[in-house]
């Protein structure tokens, strides 16, 4: 295996946390790398419409958004790479990070940043299914669904938000929730009961996932009445919450029952010199400010790190 050059700080995960924390690392003149299997911006540029980031009054798109994150630190010097990590050893008080293509890096302090996934239902027809009708990114795939009817899943603000921005393309959308009332905020719930185009179906779950070569209709349960029954619909959109990215780690630092990172008030991880922030530690709330405000935090408490431990 190649090793490659040593760094004081290496932030894995280049959505807005990591973004943050190179942007804060570099300011405190660091060797920093940011690397991520995928593009800067993470599930962001996933993101059709932002109304509640501090900033812009009209809103903003997740694209437009991550550009102006990735403008501002390549003023500082991008040092970006598109490699996926899959192993992470201490070593006194070095941490080695495995790359898939071979190579070692090696740094004082860790800042994990992972983010996290679309959560799959694990029903039948799902997988199968998958890209002939069954999506998790409005933005990619509203469009194919045109005067389409379709089923979006969940309760939470992504759900609701991802209900509204289909409006444009589907001509009905059931909107399927498990439970009696929605998560979301309430602006959000407002809209979606004003409007005409979508259908509210609560106390209900998806029990199979039905079609050839393509989704052709849904069976569902009531949660109460045990009644089941099917829908047709093209196309099904699953919006339940995410999973990190976090099962390279596992047996390597402490994680919850869900897989996501335990840290503490600091963002300390349970391993020395390890931070981490965003979506994939364990909390309440999963927004793209906190997940810029953990970013700025993990990188100056991996200063102070580098400096109690570093520069005795």
């Amino acid at each position: 295996m190649k090793s490659l050059k040593e760094y004081e700080v290496v932030i894995v995960g280049a959505g807005p946390a990591g973004i943050t924390a190179y942007l804060y690392a570099k300011r405190s003149l660091l060797e920093t790398l940011l690397i991520d299997k995928g593009f800067i911006g993470g599930q962001v540029l996933l993101i059709d419409f932002i109304e509640n980031y501090p900033g812009f009054p009209e809103g903003i798109s997740g694209y437009e958004l991550v550009e102006r994150m990735k403008a501002q630190i390549e003023r500082l010097g991008l040092n970006f790479l598109q490699e996926e990590v899959v192993k992470l050893e201490i070593q006194d008080n070095y941490k080695l990070l495995y790359l898939r293509g071979g190579e070692i890096l090696k740094s004082k302090s860790i800042i994990l940043a992972l983010g996290a996934s679309p959560k799959k239902l694990g029903i039948p027809g799902e997988r199968e299914l998958t890209g002939k009708g069954v999506a998790y990114c409005a933005t990619c795939d509203g469009p194919l669904f045109r005067d389409e009817v379709i089923a979006v899943l969940g309760g939470g603000n992504t759900a609701l938000q991802e209900a509204l921005f289909l409006t444009k393309f589907a001509k009905k959308i059931y909107l399927i929730h498990r439970r009696d009332s929605f998560r979301a905020t309430p602006i959000l719930q407002k809209r979606v009961q004003e409007n005409e185009k979508i259908i509210l179906v609560l106390n209900t779950v998806v029990e199979e996932i039905i079609g050839s070569s393509q989704v052709e209709k849904i069976r569902i349960k009531h949660k109460i009445s045990g009644e089941e029954s099917f829908l047709e619909v093209s196309g099904v959109f699953v919006f339940i919450g995410y999973q990190p990215e976090t099962d390279w780690l596992r047996g390597t630092l402490e994680l919850d029952s869900q897989g996501f990172i335990l840290v503490d008030k600091n963002l300390k991880t349970s391993l020395e010199g390890v931070f981490a922030c965003g979506d994939c530690i364990s909390k309440e709330f999963r927004q793209i400010i906190s997940a810029c405000g953990e970013g700025a935090i993990a990188a100056l408490m991996a200063e102070k790190y580098l400096n109690e431990v570093f520069k005795k």
